[in-house]
């Protein structure tokens, strides 16, 4: 068995720490006085002093000071040297400001003058004076003040504001100077305002300026904005010389070729014998800089690719679609031409490439709809893209929560223009030399049912119609929403699905119907209002069963009340329906109306 192990001696023990001694054997303390670390946090008593012994004595006030305060110590001279460094720093700051900027005084003079000229309540002649007196100060100098961030919102106002006579001189300055001008940051406002208020022959002449700088201000992201501005004010004759410079260096050296009737890009190089191979290199060198730097706002750059488009080959065309494909496109949709190579690229394009424009609309879909020219894009979306899911998760949801305001909105681009005329419009072209994935594979009326009703769009969209029926039924818009919806949608959609609920749709058109006729003559019944009096007629005659709840809720019993006005048309159409239930309903109570006269039965042809 092993011995156990010995414990250490008391000396091998941690020692105890032996104070501090003196050399006479003292102990020293070593203690330090509490807060003695710290001897900002020791404050001597307010009535005391400590003289230079340690000895304290009493502190006597001097002065007319009062209650024993302690007396401020004067920091006058430390705020005054503080002062002085301050004015010194900011003289030598406007020193080297005029040293760098040439008219800086002019530009803070002109600065005060604009602080007086901008203000709401000031009269008009006042303003004029004001900005008569700072365009006298310019006078000479505009072209060189133009690009300072001061002086050109001075301009601004002053052009603005000036009389004609005042304009035409600022313009007559600037002239030789406009191509530098609308490639600066502030400049670029400037210029943009004289072409508001230019007359047409200062504005042609703008534009002629611009010729062979077309291509590279398109490429700069201010100078772009002012392309953009003259194409949107010029006339067709001054957009097509315009665009041209993007066709082929030819016509960008020549101006005299740009002066053509013809618009489309196929009859310009028909007509002027170019080669097309050219002119696709050439156009591809000035767009592709543009899709690469994203400038796709503009909706000159949206028609030089729908007509870069109509001569692409196969392959050309795919890559500009794979450029176009996400976000950039829903920047472009906002135009004519933007809006058709949207639907362009949804038909022409892969599933990933339209995977990509869905998901590139995601938080922009209620914007999109509203829009005249993007809400046709959608249609495009609903019409071609058969992965429906995809469609649901993202624009079904969106439109779902923004359903009453769609519902009020006037949605129709102009001409009433559709998806199907598009295909077959003028614009045809521009599909030449396309030959993609062109419409959907899967069934129409299968992908409207799983978009409309196995998303929960149509429930909520009959819900809504219900909630806002009365308005919707004033509306030359929303009628046209309430007639479709009633009547179950195309080919019967909604039926037998939502049977239940169009019944209850139907009733509460009716109990609208059948509110009493107001005494007032400025408030008009449902049934005597011009569009609403219509929809209720066709509803008649093309929904039975909205005509059954229609006459047993409100008119049976009360048709004489309703035989004058556009309210009769509403009567009239229960003996023009082609439904024999609906006639035999009304016939007995209509009877007598029709042998006095006061109705007429229709004439069979």
């Amino acid at each position: 068995m092993a011995a156990k192990p010995q414990k250490k001696s008391s000396e091998s023990k941690k020692r105890k720490r032996i104070p501090n001694q003196k050399s006479d054997g003292a102990i020293a303390d070593t203690k330090k006085p509490k807060f003695a670390s710290n001897p900002k946090k020791l404050k001597p008593n307010s009535n005391d002093v400590q003289s230079k012994d340690g000895a304290k004595k009493p502190f006597k006030i001097k002065g007319p000071q009062k209650d024993h305060q302690k007396p401020s110590v004067k920091k006058d001279g430390v705020e005054d040297s503080k002062k002085i460094s301050r004015l010194r720093a900011k003289e030598l700051a406007e020193a080297r400001k005029k040293k760098r900027k040439k008219h800086y005084s002019l530009e803070q003079e002109l600065a005060l003058l604009w602080e007086k000229m901008r203000r709401r309540n000031i009269a008009k002649e006042d303003r004029s004076k004001l900005v008569s007196e700072a365009l006298q100060k310019m006078k000479g100098k505009i072209s060189e003040i133009a690009s300072s961030h001061v002086s050109s919102r001075v301009l601004q106002t002053c052009v603005k504001h000036c009389t004609q006579d005042e304009r035409n001189a600022v313009f007559m300055e600037l002239r030789p100077h406009f191509i530098a001008l609308a490639s600066n940051t502030y400049a670029v406002h400037l210029v943009t305002k004289m072409l508001d208020h230019a007359p047409k022959e200062q504005l042609a002449e703008f534009i002629s300026s611009l010729h062979g700088h077309v291509a590279s201000l398109l490429r700069h992201m201010v100078g772009s904005v002012v392309i953009e501005h003259a194409y949107n004010l010029g006339n067709a004759t001054q957009k097509q010389a315009l665009l041209m410079e993007l066709y082929s260096p030819e016509l960008q050296l020549f101006k005299d070729l740009v002066t053509m009737k013809e618009s489309r890009l196929e009859d310009v190089i028909s007509k002027l014998q170019l080669q097309k191979s050219s002119v696709l290199r050439h156009m591809t060198s000035v767009l592709q800089p543009i899709l690469e730097k994203g400038i796709l706002d503009h909706s000159i750059v949206h028609r030089a690719l729908m007509e870069y488009l109509s001569i692409a080959d196969q392959s050309s065309a795919a890559d500009v679609i794979q450029q176009l494909s996400g976000s950039l496109l829903v920047r472009m949709i906002h135009t004519k031409d933007g809006s058709r190579l949207g639907m362009l690229c949804i038909r022409h394009g892969s599933a990933k490439d339209r995977k990509k424009i869905i998901k590139g609309m995601k938080g922009h879909v209620a914007k999109i709809a509203n829009d005249k020219f993007g809400s046709m894009v959608l249609v495009c979306i609903f019409s071609v893209v058969d992965d429906t899911k995809l469609v649901s998760k993202i624009i079904i949801r969106e439109l779902e929560g923004n359903l009453k305001e769609l519902l009020v909105d006037q949605g129709e681009p102009d001409g009433g223009e559709t998806v199907e005329e598009d295909r077959d419009g003028e614009d045809d072209h521009s599909n030449a030399g396309i030959q993609l994935n062109e419409g959907g594979k899967k069934d129409s009326f299968k992908r409207r049912q799983e978009l409309l009703v196995n998303s929960g769009l149509a429930e909520k969209l009959i819900d809504a119609c219900g909630e806002m029926a009365e308005g919707l039924l004033r509306s030359k818009y929303g009628k046209e929403v309430i007639y479709e919806v009633a009547t179950g949608g195309s080919d019967g959609i909604l039926r037998p699905a939502l049977d239940e609920k169009l019944g209850k749709f139907h009733e509460a058109i009716a109990s609208i119907a059948a509110q009493p006729k107001p005494d007032e003559p400025e408030e008009e019944h449902i049934l005597e209002q011009f569009h609403s009096s219509r929809t209720i007629r066709k509803l008649i005659l093309d929904c039975p069963e909205f005509a059954s709840t229609l006459w047993e809720k409100a008119l049976k019993g009360n048709c004489a009340v309703w035989l004058k006005g556009h309210s009769s048309k509403v009567i009239n159409a229960f003996l023009e329906t082609s439904n024999s239930a609906v006639k035999e309903l009304a016939k007995e109570e209509l009877q007598p109306f029709i042998e006095k006269g006061d109705l007429s039965l229709p004439v069979v042809q």
